[in-house]
C-alpha cells in the first residue's frame, strides 16, 4: 500500500500516527513495515507487544524503520499493589523506545473500596512519586481520561477537568493530559477543558462511537468516521489550544482486529484524513 493508495500526500500524513492496537493481531514487525510502506510517520506502542517482541529489538526495528514512536501505553493503575515498581519500568521503557509520552490509566477503586475520592487523591500522590523519574528519564506522564463507565474498574479520572485538575500541579513539560476522542467527546465541559489544556496536551488519539455497545464496553470503538464523534471539532480544537503534536488512531474493535493488519491501517488512513485531518 502506497501513501496515494491511501488517499494522502506526506504532508497530509505528517502528524498522523497508527497506533498498534488498532491491528492487534498484527505483529509488530508487520506494523512498522506497513506503516513505512505507507508513509505512515509515527506509531504508538503498548508495552505487552513490546515486551513479547522484545525492548531493544522493538526499539531498534522501529529506530532502524525511520517511525517516531509518539507514545508508550501504559503505566498507571495505582491502585495494584506493584504499581510503584510496574511504573518505574514503565517510565525506563518509554525511554528505551524514544517514546515522549507514557500514558497513565489511572485505575479504578481498590478492592471493596467505594471511596473514589480518596482513590483520586490517590492518584495524584502516586505521580507526584513518579514525577521526579519521569523527568530524570525525559519522558512526560500523560494523564488520560476515561469515560466515567470505566471508573470503577478502570480509571477514577473521568473527566479532561479531572486530568488537568492533577496535572496542573506539575510542570506541564513532566505530567500532561491525553484528549482522547472516545472517552470525552461527551462531556459538555470539553472544549473549554482543551483550551484550559493548552500546553498539557501531550497526547491526541481518535477513534469513533458506535452503539449498541458490546458486552463488556471496552471494544466499543470505531474507525474515525464509522461512528457520531465530531472528530474534527476537536482537532481543531486542540489545534488552537496549541496542540501541534502526532495524532493517533487507536481503535479497541473485535470487528476490526478481525481485518488483515494492511485493510486497517488502510482504511485508518482514510478515516484520519477524510474526518479528523
Amino acid at each position: 500500500m502506497s501513501v496515494e493508495l491511501a488517499g494522502g500526500s506526506a504532508d497530509e500524513l505528517r502528524r498522523f500516527s497508527f497506533n498498534q492496537a488498532t491491528a492487534q493481531r498484527w505483529p509488530l514487525p508487520e506494523v512498522v513495515a506497513g506503516c513505512v510502506a505507507a508513509g505512515v510517520p509515527g506509531i504508538g506502542l503498548w508495552r505487552e507487544p513490546v515486551a513479547e517482541y522484545g525492548l531493544a529489538r522493538s526499539a531498534k526495528l522501529v529506530r532502524d524503520a525511520g517511525l517516531a514512536v509518539t507514545s508508550l501505553c501504559r503505566g498507571g493503575f495505582f491502585s495494584a499493589d506493584d504499581w510503584r515498581a510496574e511504573n518505574l519500568r514503565a517510565i525506563e521503557e518509554a525511554a528505551a523506545l524514544g517514546a515522549p509520552e507514557l500514558v497513565l490509566v489511572s485505575g479504578g477503586l481498590p478492592a471493596g473500596s467505594r471511596d473514589v475520592d480518596g482513590a483520586r487523591r490517590r492518584v495524584a500522590d502516586a505521580i507526584g512519586e513518579l514525577a521526579p523519574h519521569a523527568e530524570a528519564a525525559g519522558v512526560r506522564l500523560a494523564i488520560e481520561p476515561l469515560h466515567p463507565m470505566f471508573a470503577a474498574d478502570r480509571c477514577v479520572i473521568a473527566t479532561l477537568g479531572q486530568a488537568l485538575d492533577v496535572a496542573e500541579r506539575f510542570d506541564p513539560a513532566v505530567v500532561g493530559v491525553v484528549v482522547d476522542a472516545y472517552h470525552v467527546w461527551w462531556d459538555d465541559t470539553v472544549y473549554a477543558q482543551i483550551a484550559r489544556a493548552a500546553a498539557r496536551i501531550a497526547a491526541f488519539q481518535v477513534c469513533d462511537w458506535v452503539t449498541p455497545l458490546p458486552e463488556g464496553v471496552l471494544l466499543g470503538r470505531a474507525l474515525p468516521g464509522d461512528g457520531c464523534i465530531e472528530l474534527r471539532r476537536l482537532r481543531e480544537a486542540v489545534d488552537a489550544a496549541g496542540y501541534v503534536g502526532p495524532i493517533e488512531v487507536e481503535v479497541f474493535s473485535a470487528e476490526v482486529w478481525a481485518r488483515p493488519g494492511a485493510e486497517v491501517l488502510d482504511a485508518a488512513i482514510a478515516g484520519y484524513l477524510r474526518h479528523v485531518a
